[in-house]
C-alpha cells in the first residue's frame, strides 16, 4: 500500500510545503499566546488557530498575486474568502476524522521514507541532512512533529482518495452519445437570395411611420452606459513650441544618422564559387560562346539562386573583385574573380547610385525629431510635480489655468475610439474608474500624460427621437429590404417544394458535403450549422439574419467520419467524464464525512485570528 502511494505522496508533500512556504511569504507567522487554541473541533479533529492563520494568510497572498492590490483582511472577509478557507479546512478535518475511523495509517517507515526522499531536505551529495530539514521546516513555521504529523494525514487522505476514485468509469453509452454528437456530419445544398434578387420600390417613410418603429423597436435605439468624463492631458505636441534648438544639437543627430544620410553606391549581385580558376574560366568560356547562361551553371551546380545571391552589397563588401564588378552593366556576368571562398563568378542584377541627403535638406526632419524627444522629455519632467497638485487638492480645472494641460469632456462607453479615447491607456483606466476615485497621472503611448475624474454614470437610456432620427430611417429602410427578401425566399421556397431542383431558382447554388457542427460557412448566418443540424433529410428551410436569407435543403445525415483525430477525441472525453465522475463521488463522500463528523467552529476565536492581521 504504502508503494502504491509512494508518487502521490510525495507530490502531496511538496504541494503542502509549497502552500506553507506561500502563505508566510512576507508576513512571518502570526503567534497566539491566549487560551484559544482551536477555531473549530470536526469530530475528534481540531483546526488549530495557527493552521487557519497560515492558510488565511497564504489565501490573502493568493488573491494580491492575482490582482497586484493588497488586500486588507476587512476586504477578505467582505467576499467571504475568510469562509472559504474555514471550509476548506473543516473538509480536511472531517476526512482526518474518517481516516481515523477507518484505521488508516501509512506508518512510521513511510513516514521516514518519504521525508527522506525529499530533496530539500538533503545535502549536496543526496544524503538526508537534519540540519537542513530543521531550517527547512524553522523557515515555514512547523515543527518536526507538525510536518510528520501533517504529511502523515494528507497521505491518509490519499489512500481515501485513492479508493474511491480507482476504477471510476462511465458507461459506454456515454462517451458514444457525445462522440456522435460532437462527429456527425451533413451534407446539404443552399443557396442565397440577395438585394439584387428583389424589386423594392423607393419610399420614404412619414415622421409618424418613423416615431411608430422607434417606438416598436426600443432596443435599437437605446444608448449604452455612458461615463461623463473631465479630463485634462499633456502632449508632446502641446509643447514642441517651448523647446529651444541649436544647430550643434541637430548636426550632432545628422552626423548620427550618417549611414541614412549619406548612402554609398551599390549593387545587386550572385556569386557562383568554384574550386579553381581553371574550372571557373571553362565556365566563363561558356557563357561567352554562347553555350550556357549563368542560370542553367547555377542549376547544373544542384544550386538555386537564392543560395548564390548575396544581396545589396557596396565596393568594399567585394574585396579586390569589387573595381571589376562595379564596371560592369546590369546583367552581365564578370569573373573568373576572387572571392572569399575562391574563384567566382559574378552577374550584376541591378545597381543603386550613391545618395546623399545633406544637413540642410535633413534639417526639418530632424528638427521635428529632436523637439518631439525633448517636448517628451518635459511632459515627465512636469508629471511629478502634477502629481503632487492633485495630490494637495488640486482640481483639473485648476490645473488647466496654472499649467500646460488642456482640460476636456468626453462622454465615454465601451465603443468610444475616437479623440483621447484612442489610447489604450484612456480607455482602461475610463473602465475601471469609479465615482470616489481621486485624479492620479497616467501616460499615454506618445509620451503624453493624463488624469481624469468621474462626474456621472449615465445608465442604458433611449436615445431621443430626433438625435436618432437618421438611424431610425436607416433600420426602417433594412427592415423593408429584410421583409422584401424574406418574402422572395418564401415565394422560392414554394417552387422548390414543387420541383425539387435548385436550379430551377436561376441563383447561384453550393453544395456543402459532410461537415460538422464547428463548421464555418463564410458569410453565412452564424446559427446556420446549428440549423442544418435541426432538420430531416429531404427538410426545405429558410435560415436568415438581419443582413442575409438563405434557402437551405438538407440531402443526408451521416455518422462520424473514423479518423485518427476521432480516436483522440474519444480517449480525451472518456480519461475527462471519468474525472469528473471521480471528482464527483469524491465530493459526495466529503460531504458526508463532515456532515457525520458534525463541525463545532468557535467564532470568538475566528475574530481573535482575524484581528491578528489588522
Amino acid at each position: 500500500m504504502a508503494l502504491g502511494m509512494k508518487s502521490i505522496s510525495k507530490t502531496m508533500v511538496w504541494i503542502l510545503m509549497g502552500m506553507l512556504i506561500v502563505g508566510l511569504a512576507g508576513f512571518g507567522a502570526v503567534n497566539f499566546s491566549g487560551s484559544v487554541t482551536s477555531v473549530a473541533l470536526v469530530g475528534d479533529q481540531e483546526i488549530d488557530v495557527q493552521s487557519y492563520a497560515r492558510e488565511l494568510q497564504r489565501e490573502q497572498n493568493a488573491v494580491q498575486a492575482q490582482t497586484g492590490q493588497a488586500m486588507p483582511m476587512s476586504q477578505m472577509r467582505e467576499l467571504g474568502l475568510d469562509r472559504v478557507v474555514l471550509s476548506r479546512l473543516i473538509t480536511l478535518a472531517a476526512l482526518d476524522h474518517e481516516v481515523a475511523e477507518l484505521g488508516l495509517s501509512i506508518g512510521d517507515e513511510n513516514v521516514q521514507r518519504e521525508i527522506l526522499e525529499i530533496d530539500a531536505f538533503q545535502d549536496i551529495q543526496g544524503n538526508f541532512d537534519r540540519e537542513a530539514y530543521r531550517y527547512q521546516l524553522d523557515q515555514i513555521g512547523l515543527s518536526e512533529v507538525e510536518f510528520e504529523t501533517d504529511l502523515r494525514s494528507e497521505a491518509a487522505r490519499t489512500l481515501v482518495q485513492g479508493a474511491i476514485l480507482t476504477g471510476v468509469q462511465m458507461p459506454d453509452t456515454l462517451i458514444n452519445t457525445l462522440t456522435d454528437y460532437i462527429g456527425a456530419r451533413r451534407s446539404f445544398t443552399w443557396t442565397r437570395v440577395t438585394p439584387e434578387d428583389v424589386v423594392l420600390t423607393q419610399v420614404m417613410p412619414s415622421d409618424a411611420d418613423l416615431r411608430a418603429f422607434y417606438e416598436s423597436n426600443p432596443d435599437q435605439f437605446t444608448l449604452p452606459e455612458t461615463k461623463q468624463i473631465t479630463y485634462a492631458r499633456l502632449t508632446p505636441d502641446m509643447l514642441v513650441d517651448q523647446v529651444e534648438l541649436d544647430e550643434t544639437a541637430l548636426r550632432e543627430l545628422y552626423d548620427q544618422r550618417a549611414d541614412l544620410y549619406q548612402t554609398p553606391e551599390r549593387r545587386l549581385v550572385e556569386r557562383l564559387v568554384f574550386a579553381d580558376d581553371a574550372a571557373a574560366s571553362n565556365a566563363m568560356a561558356q557563357i561567352e560562346v554562347n553555350g550556357t547562361n549563368f542560370d542553367l551553371l547555377v542549376e547544373q551546380r544542384g544550386l538555386t539562386l537564392s543560395d548564390v545571391d548575396l544581396g545589396d552589397v557596396t565596393l568594399g563588401d567585394l574585396g579586390s573583385a569589387g573595381e571589376a564588378i562595379f564596371a560592369a552593366q546590369v546583367g552581365d556576368v564578370v569573373g573568373p574573380l576572387p572571392s572569399d571562398l575562391g574563384a567566382a563568378l559574378f552577374r550584376v542584377n541591378g545597381r543603386f547610385d550613391a545618395r546623399t541627403t545633406t544637413f540642410e535638406q535633413a534639417e526639418p526632419e530632424l528638427r521635428e525629431e529632436l523637439a518631439s524627444e525633448r517636448a517628451r522629455r518635459l511632459v515627465e519632467s512636469q508629471a511629478e510635480n502634477i502629481d503632487d497638485l492633485l495630490a494637495g487638492g488640486a482640481t483639473l480645472e485648476e490645473l488647466g489655468d496654472e499649467t500646460d494641460l488642456a482640460l476636456g469632456k468626453i462622454d465615454w462607453t465601451a465603443d468610444s475610439n475616437d479623440g483621447i479615447a484612442a489610447y489604450s491607456a484612456f480607455r482602461s483606466i475610463a473602465e475601471a474608474v469609479q465615482p470616489t476615485d481621486f485624479p492620479t497621472v497616467e501616460f499615454l503611448e506618445d509620451g503624453g500624460l493624463f488624469a481624469l475624474r468621474l462626474d456621472s454614470v449615465l445608465p442604458p437610456r433611449p436615445e431621443p427621437f430626433e438625435d436618432a432620427k437618421a438611424k431610425v430611417l436607416a433600420a426602417v429602410q433594412a427592415d423593408r429590404l429584410t421583409q422584401a427578401l424574406t418574402a422572395e425566399a418564401d415565394r422560392i421556397l414554394a417552387d422548390l417544394v414543387t420541383s425539387g431542383d435548385f436550379l430551377t431558382t436561376g441563383l447561384p447554388v453550393k453544395v456543402e458535403n459532410g461537415l460538422t457542427r464547428t463548421a464555418f460557412i463564410d458569410n453565412a448566418p452564424a446559427d446556420l450549422m446549428t440549423q442544418v443540424f435541426d432538420m430531416e433529410p429531404g427538410d426545405l428551410r429558410i435560415v436568415q439574419d438581419r443582413e442575409q436569407v438563405l434557402i437551405v435543403h438538407l440531402d443526408e445525415a451521416l455518422p462520424p467520419e473514423q479518423t485518427d483525430d476521432l480516436t483522440q477525441l474519444t480517449q480525451a472525453l472518456q480519461i475527462q467524464v471519468n474525472q469528473a465522475l471521480g471528482q464527483a463521488l469524491f465530493t459526495a463522500y466529503a460531504t458526508d464525512a463532515q456532515m457525520r463528523a458534525s463541525p463545532r467552529v468557535d467564532q470568538q476565536a475566528l475574530n481573535a485570528v482575524a484581528a491578528s492581521f489588522q
